[in-house]
């Protein structure tokens, strides 16, 4: 048996959902079998529903054996090497580097965006890994590997439940500056349905099993040399979208030769450049958001702009 005393970032969550977490090498078949069979105590009396919620307080005794109350990989403590762009008691918003892996891949990289997250606020004391159940600081947004630009990580569970649910109901406007190939059109809107086969996200023009709808929409800023410099609002978040709709219509990024372009100085000229949040009521735990607006410059904006962007 095992007991946990529920802190202030379990709180607020399923009892099932809790177990999973604190426990992610427990089958969920004998999660549910454990709870008919009282082998979970809340506050002293068995419990069999997995969505009660949790209250800080609480104590939880589980009677499951001991393999499955092992960590599938503990916290690992890297070098943070992190561009912060703002930072107070809930978020860190980053300019993540070209050639940062956001998480654990199958590649085995280590020093990932979100292990110096989590070193970071280690060192610098505000992060206990020992002392959280089923916490740690994630992050809120993602990009691919050789994408630049902002992301935002959450330091406590209330401001990540908060961010995901307004990611989600796209209240966190995301914009990104990219180089193409070719002259697109001054302003443009592209929308399809994205279709993820290995490695690669096909656009489909129809709905296809197992496809999700996408749009962005983008402004062509300048233009030279067979080459474009847009400024994009990304409406959905889907896997490689924007690089994968720009090849669709026939403009891939600068740099993105698995999306049919050419070699480039960049592996794909694409960076987050600005994330705006709509008004936000003023009781949510991250409500002072609400208006702002953070932002970055694309390192090859300038150099496109005075010219000396080489493919």
């Amino acid at each position: 048996m095992r007991e946990f005393l529920i802190n202030e970032n379990d709180s607020g969550q399923r009892l099932d959902r809790f177990i999973t977490k604190l426990m992610p090498r427990l089958p969920k078949s004998m999660l549910y079998k454990g709870l008919r069979k009282n082998c979970v105590k809340l506050n002293g009396r068995h419990v069999k529903d997995g969505a009660v919620f949790l209250n800080e307080g609480d104590t939880l005794a589980l009677y499951f054996k001991d393999e499955f109350f092992e960590p599938e990989r503990g916290f690992v403590y890297v070098e943070p090497r992190l561009d912060i762009v703002f930072e107070d008691s809930n978020i860190i918003i980053i300019n993540k580097a070209p050639g940062t892996v956001v998480h654990a891949d199958d590649r085995g990289t280590a020093a990932t965006l979100v292990d110096m997250v989590k070193s970071y606020l280690y060192k610098n004391g505000g992060y206990d890994p020992a002392g959280e159940n089923s916490f740690s600081p994630a992050l809120c947004n993602r990009l691919d590997r050789n994408t630049g630009g902002l992301v935002i990580a959450a330091k406590n569970a209330a401001a990540l439940r908060c961010m995901n649910k307004l990611i989600r109901e796209r209240r966190v406007r995301k914009y990104y500056m990219a180089i193409a190939e070719g002259y697109p059109e001054s302003r443009g809107h592209l929308e399809g349905m994205a279709e993820r086969g290995g490695r690669v996200t096909r656009i489909k023009g129809s709905a296809a099993p197992g496809a999700k709808a996408v749009s962005l929409d983008y402004r062509t800023l300048k233009k030279k040399d067979g080459y474009s410099l847009l400024e994009i609002e990304l409406h959905t978040g889907r896997t490689h979208q924007i690089r994968a709709q720009l090849s669709a219509a026939g403009y891939p990024l600068a740099g993105d030769t698995k999306y049919g372009a050419g070699s480039g100085r960049y592996r794909q000229a694409l960076w987050s450049v600005r994330l705006e949040f709509d008004s936000l009521e003023p009781e949510s735990p991250l409500g002072y958001l609400g208006g702002r607006s953070f932002s970055v410059e694309a390192p090859f904006e300038k150099e496109f702009t005075d010219g000396i962007y080489i493919t």
